[in-house]
């Protein structure tokens, strides 16, 4: 019976650990992805008092009424990032320095807007990439039970349309129709051995959110922009697998489960300064409000006969709302040529309580420098964007639910983080 009532207890709080850490590793902001066009990125995102070509359909909608004809722009994001682990002082292997194996992410982005001659509406189609993330640790780094690896894709498709209210006010909005994939994988006990084999889940699913937008220009010097995209709840649909011991009375085991995750609402304020036709500067604010990441309760339907279990789970997240700051500059010049650069400063939005090492979430710098040529029928930016942080201690941590409790591990630890991204983005217009 105790070995039975210790299995339970096991199953459990691993599946609540690992569905509640292994989403959360990205390249900014939680696991957000705001890097959709060469040349917001090129001006650190600083976008959304500009939004001068068909990506404002994702950085401020109301931007399409900008454009006339149609503008079709198509990009590739393409990223080396290259997070760190160093167990604290008393765990074992302290003083080395572990990586996560999944260091590469490509992402692409389409858009597409039409606006008929002479006409005060215009419209748009998006498809993009808004959060995402990838995460793969070594078996031996210490916190094998509190995570392990983890996959989240999440695609967007984003009609919009936009009303030129006045020549220097337009508004715009649509739908977001999302699509999210999971996979996520752990360990169930402290060390990898022929008795310690697997917990694994994978699930998808659908949601429908909206964007707005407002873009005015009062001054031709000066223009003020914004946007809001709302949150959208994701019923990740799938099931969990597992096995306990590599004996003949314990197999693998699968069931179907399921767990919601309100994925958040995010909203852009920002001011575009244009001291001369041949220069733009631009300031934003970015909040995104990962408080709706707090509580997540795991459906599990049904539970093995054999091996009793709670069949809701409830896990605790304790995500805090989070901001980033983007600064931005282009300089035109006479033969359609243009240079710009960037800056953007990334509070994490993880707390020390919960922290995960799947998450590595910590205040992360990017810096980013690009060019681009616009001509009468197409045009290309190229990016390059380079991020770094310092390095975060971690201390103090809990699993979401107690795994890493039962098995005697934390993430405690201290985590750095660097990347590099390289974004080609081409348009053209017809």
């Amino acid at each position: 019976m105790k070995r039975i009532e210790n299995q339970r207890h096991l199953r459990n709080l691993l599946l609540t650990v690992l569905l509640g850490g292994a989403v959360r590793h990205s390249l900014a902001n939680g696991f957000g992805l705001p890097d959709q066009d060469a040349f917001a990125t090129a001006r650190g995102e600083a976008f959304v008092a500009t939004a001068d070509n068909a990506s404002a359909i994702y950085y401020n909608p109301a931007g399409i009424a900008q454009l006339t004809n149609s503008n079709l722009r198509a990009g590739l994001n393409s990223v080396y990032y290259e997070p760190t682990y160093q167990p604290s002082a008393g765990q074992p292997n302290n003083g080395r320095t572990y990586y996560s194996s999944a260091n590469f992410a490509y992402l692409p982005q389409l858009f597409y807007t039409y606006t008929a001659s002479g006409a005060p509406m215009s419209f748009g189609l998006g498809i993009y990439a808004p959060y995402g993330g990838n995460m793969s640790w070594p078996q031996d780094t210490g916190f094998r039970s509190v995570a392990i690896s983890g996959n989240l894709k999440y695609f967007t498709i984003n009609p919009v349309v936009a009303v030129k209210l006045t020549p220097t006010l337009s508004v715009g909005g649509g739908a977001m129709f999302n699509y999210g994939d999971i996979s996520m994988y752990q360990g169930l006990r402290r060390f990898a051995t022929p008795l310690t084999n697997y917990f694994n889940f994978t699930g998808d699913g659908w949601s429908v959110g909206y964007n707005v937008g407002i873009l005015w220009q009062p001054y031709k010097k000066i223009s003020f922009g914004a946007t809001f995209r709302s949150s959208a709840s994701l019923n990740f649909q799938g099931n969990t697998d597992f096995q306990l011991q590599r004996n003949p009375y314990y197999y693998p085991a699968q069931r179907d489960a399921s767990a919601r995750f309100t994925f958040p609402l995010t909203t852009v304020f920002g001011i575009s300064y244009r001291p001369t036709p041949k220069w733009n500067l631009e300031m934003d604010a970015n909040y995104t409000g990962w408080q709706s990441f707090n509580t997540v309760t795991i459906e599990q339907s049904p539970p093995p006969v054999s091996r009793p279990f709670h069949q809701d789970i409830t896990v605790n997240l304790d995500w805090q709302a989070s901001w980033m700051y983007e600064f931005g500059a282009t300089r035109y010049f006479d033969n359609g040529w243009h240079v710009s650069g960037g800056y953007v400063f990334n509070v994490n939005s993880v707390p020390d309580t919960y922290y995960t090492p799947l998450a590595a979430d910590l205040n992360r710098n990017f810096l980013s420098l690009g060019t681009g040529f616009s001509g009468k029928r197409f045009n290309f930016d190229i990016a390059y964007q380079l991020g770094f942080a310092f390095k975060r201690d971690v201390s103090g941590s809990t699993p979401s639910a107690t795994p890493g409790q039962f098995a005697g591990q934390t993430a405690d630890g201290t985590y750095g983080f660097s990347s590099s991204a390289i974004i080609a983005t081409v348009g053209m217009h017809f």
